[in-house]
């Protein structure tokens, strides 16, 4: 799928590395585009584990919220519906926390399905908290007023239900991207920062997060638009 604008002899997979300033224009013009009229704005954006969703969707909200008034963005992450590790002991699941049926997708889906619906009750977000390496409630808030929400996580465009029924809800979804070594690099940071050694981190990259990461890249095609944030951390311009 080609993105408006985007010249449709380009594969998506080619597209030049997007500017933080780029995309920052690219989503307030999700706002003020045909059909954004007064209604809520939903965009997704998916990925492999690592390649810097978390960091880009920050980015995003902070400088709407900056260029456009507070609470104009907001978060709303698949990371939230992990299941628990309880859940996914009982499960027999834990070495494979991450992969698709280890989320509770059927809840993500009924909580952007309210999103989009519901403009006159705050709406809470959960989030997953990487010191407690759980899931935890109500850490997002968007108020009646939020017009865009932003929503991250991996499997955004798998295209199987109800992966689909909540991709059909986004406004736009594009593939955040990162080299293999890049990604690597964060997760063997990632899972010694939580408690893992050396040891025990490399075989959760190796048995688990590159085997959703091949998944992920599968998907890659369904998206809009294909951004390599880099290590950019912020567009904001000085006043």
């Amino acid at each position: 799928m080609h993105a408006e604008g985007t010249p449709s002899t380009t594969p998506a997979a080619e597209q030049p590395a997007a500017p933080a300033e780029q995309v920052v224009t690219r989503a307030l013009g999700l706002l003020r585009g045909p059909g954004s009229g007064t209604g809520r704005v939903l965009l997704g954006l998916a990925g492999p584990p690592a390649a810097g969703k978390s960091t880009l969707a920050r980015l995003l909200v902070d400088e709407i919220n900056h260029r456009e008034g507070p609470d104009t963005a907001a978060l709303l992450p698949l990371d939230g519906f992990h299941l628990s590790n309880a859940q996914l002991d009982h499960l027999g699941l834990r070495p494979r926390k991450g992969a698709p049926e280890t989320f509770d997708v059927h809840g993500y889906l009924a909580l952007l399905q309210r999103v989009t619906t519901d403009r006159f009750h705050d709406v809470y977000a959960p989030d997953f908290d990487r010191a407690l390496d759980e899931p935890v409630a109500a850490r997002h808030l968007i108020r009646p007023h939020t017009r865009l929400v932003i929503t991250e996580g991996n499997y955004l465009a798998t295209p199987t239900p109800p992966w689909t029924d909540a991709r059909a809800l986004l406004r736009e979804l594009w593939y955040v991207d990162a080299d293999e070594s890049t990604r690597d690099t964060r997760l063997l940071t990632r899972h010694t920062a939580g408690g893992q050694d050396h040891a025990a981190a490399r075989r959760r990259i190796d048995s688990n997060d590159r085997p959703n990461a091949t998944q992920v890249e599968s998907s890659r095609e369904a998206c809009d638009w294909v951004v390599r944030p880099g290590e950019f951390a912020s567009a904001r311009r000085s006043a």
